[in-house]
């Protein structure tokens, strides 16, 4: 055996690596001149956050006293802060009081301060679990901010979540009317108007001004910030977190998202809606008359689901507003409730599109297939059983597909044994092995993508089937055999320690979809190793299936165990719907000997004409084997 030589060159390039990573290294140690400024720079704004703080508990406390006492010095004192807004403090609203309005599904708590929710319950929907007892509340606790820069023309800058409104709620019908006025004068104001309409979701909120434009510099929009932090709301917050994202429209009906990094920004032009959605529960504002530039912000929150349990993102957006003959008047909504596709779609402005269904070819069959079909099925039986007749319909319309296939690979199957003995006659000659292969399917009527165009046609669909259940606002909370949540995981066994990648629970659904998986690929894959040759210079595919036999159900189990147990059934139900309509096929509609004698009696016949694809292959294996005979006589 021969010894390895000791090769200098090695030792010398393992040098000069290690020194360009001490170089870096140490060009790369942060300048403690820089620590010290970032330090520096750290304290101001921490100290001008401080300031801020108690000039608006200042503000606050002396509009206090003047709502109580009427102290001249403090009105005194307003007028030099607030300028023309100091009339809104002398006013008897001016206190930390609130307004309710409410119907059948939706319940909203306005403040005086600021004029904007401040409470949002859904009235019909629980978090975590079906019996939790609490309601889905979407604002509270201060989670969510709504404010207006407002720039005056003595050269103030104020904002209105720190002002307080006068409200005053009537009723038109069935709607209510609720109007918070931040005035300036008795008859300068700018106006935040909810209506409520019965059994509704979507809030009108107009936002006007009448009399400002002596007040306010309008030479510039006014400046809308929108803020929510989202709270967790179901079982498992890494895959409740996985869906919630923002989501906008603009630029012609254009509906897109910020992303799912740690932190994502988008500046939109002609904005119309901007929805900070949840997993299963969005809350949007829409507006008539389009943004014309908006910015977005998404901050993840979840960084250890074991300590980030309580939010899953920080949603930012600012909007501006713009004047026109000196006032600003938007007629927008608010919408506050579940992202349901059916309920989305109803109001007809596009938001449905927030709902995950997959682009192109797979949203398609997503709006046009699953969504009628199963909404269609879900009306008329449980859930549970929804999915499994659902599976089996979708998997009877593919048989005619899943046939051609295994067809296909009968043929191959059948063609193996000559296909071999073209491969020992042609060794030494891949060229002319590969032109004798394709005679050979020609001659048979072989063609030997046919097993293939039938998996792509399939594709999709089984695509489809991961955007469509993990979006599937129906199964939210809806229990089948031992899973109490369609939507969610179905622990069986909780685990006193984390497994990365896996969780600290054991579902069942996947481990009975990993085998039923596990099946399938041990009765396919060997007609696939017989059905394709193993050919010269390309990986053996016999090695290949006989490790993805045992990788396919691991990664079923480890990807799909903090899944929701929908998907789960879905493909549980579909392979074992596949495994026997592969036997039934075998058994009674494929025959080896009559495919057989069939191949050997096409042989005979006329060679069929060449499609495009196979005579131009033939073409460019013919033009590289006169290549090669030219190379030769050189």
């Amino acid at each position: 055996m021969e010894q390895k030589k000791f090769d200098p060159n090695s030792i010398i390039g393992f040098a000069l690596i290690f020194g360009i990573l001490i170089w870096i290294i140490y060009n790369n140690q942060p300048d403690p001149k820089a620590i010290a400024a970032e330090k520096a720079q750290k304290g101001l704004v921490l100290k001008a956050t401080k300031a801020k703080e108690l000039s608006e508990k200042a503000i606050t406390e002396a509009t206090v006293a003047v709502a109580t006492s009427g102290d001249s010095t403090q009105v005194a004192q307003l007028e030099k802060t607030l300028g023309n807004f100091a009339y809104s403090a002398t006013l008897p609203s001016a206190k930390e009081t609130y307004t309710t309005i409410e119907n059948e599904v939706v319940k909203l708590k306005i403040a005086n301060k600021g004029g904007y929710i401040v409470e949002a319950t859904l009235k019909n929907f629980e978090r975590f679990k079906k019996g939790s007892g609490e309601l889905v509340e979407l604002i509270k606790n201060n989670n969510s901010n709504l404010n207006i820069q407002l720039f005056t023309n003595d050269n103030r800058t104020l904002n209105t979540k720190n002002l307080y409104f006068e409200p005053s709620l009537t009723k038109n019908g069935e709607d209510q009317i609720l109007s918070m006025r931040l005035k300036a004068g008795a008859n300068e104001f700018l106006e935040y108007k909810y209506i409520l309409k019965p059994n509704d979701y979507m809030i009108g909120f107009d936002i006007r001004s009448q009399g400002l434009n002596k007040v306010l510099n309008t030479s510039k929009p006014l400046d809308l910030e929108w803020s929510l932090k989202s709270y967790r709301n179901e079982k498992s917050i890494s895959y409740e977190n996985k869906y919630t994202e923002i989501y906008f429209e603009h630029k012609d009906g254009k509906t897109d998202y910020a992303g799912l990094g740690q932190k994502e920004e988008e500046t939109l032009e002609k904005a119309t809606f901007v929805a900070f959605k949840q997993h299963f529960f969005t809350s949007i504002l829409l507006t008539d008359k389009a943004f014309e530039t908006a910015k977005v912000q998404s901050d993840n929150l979840v960084h250890d689901e074991k300590v980030d349990s309580i939010f899953t993102k920080q949603f930012k957006a600012n909007v501006p507003l713009a004047f026109s003959n000196g006032e600003v008047d938007y007629k927008m909504s608010w919408y506050f409730g579940p992202a349901d596709y059916k309920i989305l779609s109803s109001y007809d402005k596009n938001i449905e599109k927030i709902i995950t269904l997959g682009w192109g070819i797979i949203g398609w069959i997503n709006r046009f297939i699953f969504i009628p079909l199963f909404g269609f099925l879900g009306s008329y039986i449980a859930y549970g059983l929804a999915i499994i007749i659902f599976t089996i319909l979708i998997k009877l319309a593919m048989s005619p597909i899943t046939f051609k296939s295994f067809l296909s690979q009968a043929k191959m199957k059948v063609l193996r044994p000559e296909i071999a003995e073209l491969g020992e006659k042609f060794k030494k000659d891949p060229m002319k092995k590969q032109q004798e292969t394709m005679k050979l399917y020609n001659k048979a009527g072989v063609n030997p993508m046919a097993g293939c165009i039938p998996a792509l046609i399939q594709m999709p669909f089984l695509m489809a089937s991961f955007q469509f259940f993990p979006s599937a606002f129906e199964l939210r909370q809806k229990s089948f055999l031992w899973a109490d949540d369609l939507s969610s995981f179905d622990s069986v066994v909780k685990l006193p320690f984390h497994i990365p990648l896996y969780g600290d629970h054991i579902s069942l659904f996947p481990i009975l979809a990993a085998i039923a998986i596990f099946f399938y690929m041990k009765m396919t894959s060997g007609d696939q190793q017989m059905a394709a040759p193993q050919q010269e210079g390309m990986p053996d595919m016999a090695k290949m299936m006989k490790i993805m036999i045992y990788v396919s159900p691991l990664m079923m189990l480890f990807f799909f165990n903090s899944y929701g147990a929908g998907l789960s059934l879905y493909n549980f139900i579909s392979n074992l719907i596949t495994i026997g309509i592969m036997i039934v096929i075998k058994r009674y509609f494929i025959d080896s000997d009559k495919i057989h004698a069939q191949i050997q009696e096409n042989k005979l016949k006329e060679p069929k004409k060449q499609g495009k694809f196979q005579r131009k292959l033939q073409e460019v294996m013919e033009q590289q084997e006169a290549l090669k005979a030219q190379q030769k006589k050189k």
